[in-house]
């Protein structure tokens, strides 16, 4: 009979192993495609700004299904939903890698999106499964595993690429998807339900934490904003990279990649003491690392160090932004934590699409500077939410 676990029994290693693995794998379909921007545009024809929209849909995808697929975690069986969830997506890929034009990739870009968060189940499953001591770093190491499958992604994608073309990178995803979801039916221990209704309940129970949790709002409001920062950075990335002084194919861009694995590697330690820190000192830090990323950016973006010493600097100061609120929410109502994640995550999505769809618009009017600028104001905004609303800390 499959074990069942419940609220603070402790996450056994091989499964908090498992999820972050697989959660890696998972995520990194969001982020295929941004590497391969330039080969995609080319193949179709079409413009810079068009070709951005794959990076926003992808993102708007992921936020829906955060919206109306996650919070049935709190309601029914995790590992059907997580399966279900895989059926569709693999399909998606394979639809990506035989797509005729554009639109077609939009249309798989925004399917691929919405069933890709699965690991925002995996996450709530470490905060809740796991005793209060060990809460933190749990949830810090399923972010590493994320974090790794981001970078992991870029760099597999441009060398995928540019050696055998971007559709091979998507037939590929669909076949790491298939061995995923034979893990997940073969290993992932049962998780009883918290809530007793009908999805309509479920759905106006979301909107009732919103209103009764502040700092759930505020938390939410803060990391979107700062992530919305991150990915005007990387959406923007290739464009940037193909003119000169770089010149650079779709391998080395994808190779950037891993100048991020600083903020991989933070994400278990940061999650170790986001309790002694507290969230408003990570949050000045982490905006602070942010302005210092976009001033390299700014005054070295011409040059390799620059933009490796860059994309260290803000990955490691979003690692310290989403924890930092992350941890800190699921500690409102460890019974609800799937909705309290689909709020957070959702608005932290729509923050990545926002800046993702402004650092497109900045790239088209004003080059690089305009990137620039969308990044840094949007990280001002997130300082000024965590220093002007002190009342729920």
């Amino acid at each position: 009979m499959r074990k069942i676990l419940r609220e603070n029994d402790g996450l056994p290693l091989p499964v908090l192993v498992m999820l972050a693995v697989i959660a890696g794998m998972t995520v990194a379909n969001l982020y295929y495609s941004q590497p391969l921007l330039n080969l995609i545009r080319h193949e179709f024809g079409v413009t810079e700004f068009t070709a951005n929209f794959i990076s926003m849909i992808t993102q708007a995808g992921y936020a829906v299904g955060l919206l109306f697929i996650v919070p049935l975690g709190d309601m029914l069986r995790r590992r059907n939903i997580i399966l279900s969830n895989f059926g569709i997506l693999i399909l998606a890929l394979l639809g990506m890698a035989l797509a005729p034009n554009i639109y077609y990739v939009w249309m798989a870009s925004l399917l691929t999106g919405i069933c890709s968060v699965m690991p925002q189940m995996f996450v709530p499953i470490a905060s809740q499964i796991s005793t209060p001591e060990t809460k933190g770093r749990n949830i810090g190491f399923i972010i590493s595993g994320l974090l790794t499958g981001i970078l992991a992604s870029r760099v597999v994608s441009g060398m995928v690429g540019d050696y055998f073309g971007w559709r091979t990178m998507y037939l590929i995803a669909a076949g790491l998807m298939l061995l995923c979801a034979i893990v997940i039916v073969l290993f992932l221990p049962d998780i009883r339900p918290t809530f007793q209704g009908t999805y309509r309940q479920l759905m106006g129970s979301i909107g009732r934490l919103v209103r009764e949790e502040p700092r759930l709002r505020l938390s939410s409001l803060r990391a979107a904003l700062a992530f919305g920062s991150f990915l005007a950075f990387w959406s923007t990335l290739a464009f940037k990279m193909e003119l000169a002084p770089f010149y650079a194919g779709s391998h080395v861009i994808g190779l950037m990649g891993l100048c991020g694995i600083a903020g991989a590697l933070s994400a278990s330690f940061i999650g170790k003491y986001v309790r002694k820190i507290g969230v408003r000192p990570l949050n000045y830090l982490g905006c602070a690392l942010h302005l210092a990323a976009w001033w390299l950016f700014w005054f070295s973006g011409n040059t390799y160090r620059g933009i490796i010493f860059g994309i260290i600097v803000i990955d490691i100061g979003m690692q310290c932004i989403q924890l930092g609120n992350q941890t800190s929410v699921f500690e409102l109502r460890p019974g609800a934590s799937n909705r309290i994640n689909t709020v957070f995550m959702t608005t932290y999505f729509v923050g990545g699409a926002l800046g993702t769809l402004l650092a497109g618009t900045a790239w088209q009017a004003w080059g690089w500077s305009g990137v620039v600028m969308v990044g840094v104001s949007l990280t001002l905004c997130s300082l000024l939410i965590n220093v002007s609303d002190r009342r729920y800390e």
